[in-house]
């Protein structure tokens, strides 16, 4: 008895996890990061990152019925920027975001169109990829650099699924990248100031299968 016990426990977990929901995609955007202020000796300026293209991909798991998981990955061209008084200086950039979210959806099986919300962590890459000379305009507010910087990211969002057909989805949706602002790639000078926080609202769509 205790062997058939054992034996029906496993093929109850066997069944569990074949009965378990696994979605992969792709999705493609734009990126339009905030700038933060900047005050100096000199004046004053807003550095950040020019709007730019974003792909990416995920992979999900359907937890319970309403609850999925996903670890997510987004390439996003984003050039660097300094401006002030009229006059802006660029620097080439892109970033890499890696990180795993929750999404809680309205109705998981019963209707074409979902909504979800999202909520998940992980972090951002931040690459500076120009050419770096000793002449930089605007370099009374920062320095460009070409190196990287590495940031905890929290990732909040929203958006929906419509389905094309039993395992193919449509999905829409806006997240905000959120992190601290990368100063590794941006320097402020001596004896300017930085605003601390870096948002980065991204509208993207994709498709999803389900499997």
């Amino acid at each position: 008895m205790k062997i058939l016990g054992i034996s029906f426990l496993f093929l109850a977990a066997s069944g569990a996890a074949l009965a378990q929901q696994w979605e992969f995609g792709g999705v493609g955007g734009l990126g339009f990061l905030s700038n933060v202020s900047v005050s100096s000796p000199a004046g004053s300026a807003t550095a950040g990152f020019q709007p730019g293209g974003v792909v990416g991909a995920f992979f999900g798991q359907s937890l319970y019925s309403h609850l999925t998981g996903e670890v997510r990955y987004e390439f996003m061209q984003n050039n660097l920027e300094l401006s002030s008084g009229g006059q802006t200086a660029h620097f080439s950039g892109y970033a890499h975001a890696i990180h795993y979210d929750l999404l809680w959806h309205t109705n998981r099986e019963e209707s074409k169109v979902q909504f979800f919300g999202a909520l998940g962590g992980g972090m951002k890459i931040f690459q500076g990829t120009g050419t770096e000379s000793a002449y930089q305009p605007l370099s009374q507010f920062g320095y460009f650099t070409k190196t990287h910087a590495l940031k905890p990211m929290v990732s909040v969002g929203a958006g929906m699924t419509f389905a094309l057909s039993r395992r193919m989805q449509l999905r829409a949706e806006v997240r905000d990248f959120i992190t601290m602002f990368p100063k590794e790639i941006i320097t402020p000078p001596t004896g300017a100031k930085y605003g601390s926080l870096l948002h980065d609202f991204v509208p993207m769509v994709g498709i999803d299968y389900l499997f």
